[in-house]
Parts: C-alpha cells; structure tokens; sequence
C-alpha cells in the first residue's frame, strides 16, 4: 500500500477519542448537504417535467395566427396541415365567456376546435379525468371514467376536473355560456332605443338587445384532467362553430390553429419550416414559447437552490477543516518522526489531503444513499408531514400540477452535486497539508 493513503487511512481509524468524533461530524456535514441538494434539485427537476409532460400532452405544439382573427383559415390550415411532420391541425377561436351554472357565475376560458379524430381523439380520451366507483371506493379496477371526449354535436362541452369539482358539476349538467362580444353593440342598441320617440321602435330595440344576450346552451358530455390546475380549472372545450357563434363568427374566421406534430421536442424545426411557407402575417409560436414564464421560472429557482444549498456544502468543508487542523496537532510529534525518519513534505501534505478526499467520498455516498431512500418515500414523508403538522407540501392548487410530489433524479444532477462536494473537501484540506507538511521536525518532536 502507498504510504500516504495508509497513514491517512490510520488517522481515519474508528476510536475512541475526540479526533474520531469530529470526524464523523464532518462525515454527517458532508452527508447532509450533498442529501439536501439532491432532493431538492431532483424536485425541481421533477416539477419541471411533470409541467412538460401536461402540457406536451395536452396542448398543441405549436399555433399558428396573425395576432388578431384570421379572417379566412382555409388556405393556411391546407398550406400547414401538409407539412411533413404534422399529425393534426384545428382551427380554434379561443376566449373568455361569462358561464352561469345554477345561478353560480363565473369566467372560464372557451376553446372552441374541430372534433378530433383518430389517434388525436385517443390522445384526448386518455386525458379523461377517472374516479372511484361510490360502490366500491378502494377497488381501482372499477374506477370509472367521467364521460367522453364528444364534440360531434354543436351543443357538447367537455371541461376541467378543477371546474367540476369547485362548482359540482357532473356529467350531462347544462350551462349557459355568455359571449362578452356583444357588450358595444348592447349599450349602442340601448342607446338607440332609449333616444327614439317611437314606442314601436323601442320595443323592437329592446327586443335586439334580448337577443344578443341569449345565452348557449351546452350540454357537459366529459371531464378531463390534464395534470396542470390552471387548464383543468380554467378551460371549456366546444365545437369550433358554438364558439364561433359565441364570438359572431363566420364560419371561415378563427384566432389561429393548433397544431401537433409527431415530437413536441423538435417543435423548433417545424416553425422553420412553416415560417419559410406561410406569409408574412402570420406568427408561429411554440410550446415553449407559449408557456415560457412557468419554465424561466422553474429554471431561476432551480439555479437559486443550487447555489444557496450549495452553501451547506462549503460549511460541510469547513467541518473538514476544523477536522484536519486538530489531527495535524495532535500528530505533530508523528509528523515530525516522519519528517526525522526521511518522509517528504509532499508525502506529508498528501496523508491529509488524501483523508481530506476519503472524508469527502464517504460523505457523498452517504448523502446519496440518504436522497435515494427520501425520494423514493418523498409522498409518504410528505403525507406525515401534512397529518402532524399541517402544512401541505406540494399544494396542486398552488404549484399547478397534481399527481403527489415530483422528484426526478439525473446523471447530470448526481455527477455536479457529487463532484462539488468533492472539491470543497478536497480544497478545505489543502491548509491543514500545508500546515503539517511545513512543521519543522526538531520543533515538532521538541514537545516529547
């Protein structure tokens, strides 16, 4: 055996003395920043890719619009719809309405679209929310699924888990659906019949401005959970011409199309593509793009944890320090009969650099074995957590995904996180070598 690692190996040695529990503190301190660094960046990796997978899942990978209406979406729907890659194109009109569910208002999002066919309307019927069957609540293989995904008729809606479960909605309930479009002409028309003398004329007025407000009358014929809040609270799906009329549409005139391709990851080329096709006009978002403030922002918060927590990981080298420093005077008769005994400077600085080194590996692996075992019981953990002290840890209400606590744990993550700690304990080191290989033997020995 070479002869620093052996020396450090026997200053590591397990005894019964101050040294040894110092040690095994710096061993912990290690241990435990490398442990809270995994687990919360493998969460914030985990919540990054659950929001990708909602939304990669449930929305389109790209639209297509001009900013405003696009008056007549034929030729742009046959120009995109045969582009190599495409697998489907809607047209969409898409806004707020006023819904009046038993006397209960409120403003959800409209998105009105073709019926999907195909592999699209599969995709879709696999986001139908699922519930347990009142008649046997533990028994999962007689879960139920609440409805259909239909829009074959102009008077279906399909909506939200999020929407149903706050105002009780269940399949086959009505709603009355208000278009806010009509608001101008309503107030001219009043103005109108207010203004005329004729008594014919302004009941005839009034009888115009009853018509704009008639409500639409949609039955729900399914209820979908995307696995992101803010579409399942927020979004009513209906057959493209309801919304249409909703909006006093013609029929050729949408706010843009939603399109998907064969991979939502490689969405970039394929608004190159379209962009070298269609005209000026038009504007071709991605995915990404269209969500870009929720991943900018998942993106800072995980870069901010890795330096704060990253700060554990510099107190755990400290500990080291402290660790080292005490062995090199406790040793310093043992330094100085090596250094006697023919021992270089160098081999002396690498016996605490390389307990410096062994320290620090044993540490990461603890660390890693310790946020292995806590992600793996990270709902558990977070569930008793939640029943003792009250506090929801990953509220879905608030973070905007459900389906539990996400963790996600990457070779990159490991590899950065073990290899920091690494060098913190391998620089916090570096001053007790010095210190021990700079004693002089006759000082060292002179105590004895």
């Amino acid at each position: 055996m070479l002869f620093s690692p052996f020396i450090a190996a026997r200053y590591l040695k397990p005894k019964r003395t101050f040294v040894s529990i110092i040690t095994v503190i710096s061993i912990l301190g290690v241990a435990l920043g490398v442990w809270l660094l995994a687990v919360v960046i493998a969460v914030f990796t985990g919540y990054g890719e659950r929001i990708k997978d909602s939304i990669l899942g449930f929305e389109p990978h790209m639209i297509v619009d001009s900013g405003g209406i696009i008056p007549d979406f034929l030729p742009v729907y046959e120009q995109v719809k045969e582009t190599e890659g495409i697998i489907s194109v809607t047209p969409y009109v898409r806004g707020q309405v006023v819904m009046d569910f038993q006397g209960l208002r409120s403003a959800p999002v409209i998105r009105g679209i073709l019926p999907p066919e195909g592999d699209e309307l599969e995709r879709m019927r696999s986001k139908m929310s699922v519930v347990p069957d009142k008649l046997f609540p533990d028994d999962r293989s007689k879960d139920m699924v609440q409805g259909d995904f239909d829009l074959t008729s102009y008077y279906n809606a399909v909506i939200g888990d999020g929407m149903a479960e706050a105002q009780g909605i269940e399949v086959g309930d009505k709603l009355l659906l208000y278009s806010p479009r009509d608001i101008d002409s309503i107030m001219k028309a009043l103005d109108k019949a207010e203004a005329s003398d004729d008594k014919e004329d302004r009941n005839k007025g009034l009888e115009e401005v009853r018509e704009m407000t008639a409500p639409q009358e949609v039955t729900v014929t399914g209820i979908f959970d995307s696995g992101h809040w803010d579409f399942d609270a927020n979004i009513i799906f209906l057959h493209l011409e309801t919304a249409q009329v909703l909006y006093n549409f013609d029929l050729e005139e949408c706010h843009g199309l939603a399109v998907r391709t064969d991979d939502g990851f490689k969405a970039d080329l394929y608004q190159k593509t379209l962009y070298d096709k269609l005209p000026d006009q038009y504007r071709v978002l991605t995915w990404t793009q269209m969500h870009k403030m929720i991943f900018d922002a998942v993106a800072a918060e995980r870069q901010a944890m890795y330096l704060i927590l990253f700060m554990i990981m510099i107190v755990g080298g400290f500990c080291i320090m402290n660790t080292m420093i005490t062995v090199t005077f406790q040793k310093r008769s043992e330094i100085g009969l090596m250094k006697a005994l023919g021992a270089r400077e160098g081999q002396v600085a690498w016996i605490f650099l390389f307990q410096g080194v062994l320290v620090g590996l044993v540490g990461v692996f603890v660390g890693h074995g310790m946020a292995f075992l806590t992600i793996r019981q990270r709902n558990n953990l977070a569930r008793w957590v939640g029943e003792n002290f009250g506090v929801d840890i990953f509220a879905a209400e608030v973070y905007k995904v459900d389906g539990g606590l996400p963790a996600i744990q990457t070779l990159q993550d490991t590899v950065i996180i073990s290899v920091g700690a690494f060098i913190a304990c391998t620089i916090a080191s570096l001053i007790p070598a010095v210190i021990a290989a700079s004693l002089q033997p006759a000082k060292a020995l002179r105590s004895e």
